[in-house]
């Protein structure tokens, strides 16, 4: 992939990302593969077995991270200046499409001066809110929707998203910029295109489960006739065991975590194990970003929760 695509993705496709860093003398490896929400099971299974390969390459050193989309961990949304959402994929996604063969679209621009999310959201009022900026991109004019309490970051990213577009279609686009309380043309067109002007709420929300979730750990063993079992531990650092893996619920994500000893099974088994178990959560997304880590190679987000 080039590198004026980082940052980019299709709803349609899973992505690998390979993260290379150095602490102190020592080469440190992050590897997120990424599924966008209508990737297909063999995009999928691929994304799975070449990080699998990726990991063996590397010697088993790399922290590993599922994401799902809409539910990035943040890790994996600050490697990007700019993240983008775009629907599509390879069949789709990737073509350039004809000048006059635009695909309407609302595009939600969320963020902070760190981080700029944009992503395409279905083109209905019900998408809005009054604390981000939102784009309708209708081909040859561009309507900027700023909401009352958007913060300044999202403004900026808003107005180059705008620009950029502008760009791609050689200077032929109308930019229009409206606000919640304008009421002009470029106003109307865009409530009109969205089904009709309405109430939006002040932000988009956080995680809509409010249940009271406690941390849990499981052990992953695998017995001398080579039976997995799956049993729940103490939630302490002293229950991790070298000689087996365990998978650690901290809430907002999943951890597997591999000692040097344990078994090929007990390393290979951890993701399904854990997917299986946030699957039996009837109370819990089951995007949440699972995480894989060596002993001796944890990240600080692992360590925090001890």
């Amino acid at each position: 992939m080039a590198k004026e695509q980082y940052g980019k993705f299709y709803d349609g496709d899973s992505y690998i990302v390979l993260r290379t860093y150095k602490v102190e003398d020592a080469i440190k490896y992050d590897v997120h593969f990424w599924l966008g929400t209508y990737t297909t099971q063999d995009e999928y299974g691929t994304a799975a077995y070449k990080t699998v390969e990726l990991d063996n390459f590397l010697d088993g050193l790399p922290v590993q991270y599922r994401e799902v989309q809409n539910f990035e961990s943040e890790k994996f949304l600050q490697l990007f200046t700019n993240f983008t959402v775009m629907q599509g994929g390879i069949e789709s996604g990737f073509k350039h499409v004809e000048a006059v063969e635009f695909r309407k679209r609302l595009l939600h621009i969320k963020g902070t001066l760190k981080n700029v999310v944009v992503r395409e959201v279905p083109a209905h009022t019900s998408s809005l809110n009054k604390g981000d900026v939102f784009i309708l991109d209708l081909g040859l004019k561009v309507i900027q929707f700023v909401g009352p309490k958007a913060g300044i970051a999202e403004k900026n990213k808003g107005t180059q998203l705008a620009r950029a577009l502008d760009d791609e279609r050689g200077s032929k686009v109308k930019i229009e910029v409206i606000s919640l309380e304008d009421k002009d043309d470029a106003a109307k067109e865009f409530w009109d295109f969205l089904g009709g002007r309405a109430d939006i709420p002040e932000s988009a929300g956080d995680d809509a489960n409010a249940s009271k979730i406690s941390k849990k750990m499981f052990k992953v063993h695998e017995d001398a006739g080579g039976k997995i079992s799956f049993t729940e531990v103490s939630f302490a650092k002293s229950s991790l065991d070298t000689n087996d893996a365990f998978v650690v619920d901290v809430i907002n994500q999943i951890f597997v975590w591999c000692g040097k000893g344990c078994s090929t099974n007990e390393k290979k088994l951890g993701f399904n194990l854990a997917q299986n178990y946030l699957n039996q959560q009837c109370d819990r997304p089951k995007t949440l970003p699972i995480v894989r880590v060596m002993e001796g190679g944890e990240n600080e987000e692992f360590l925090a929760n001890f």
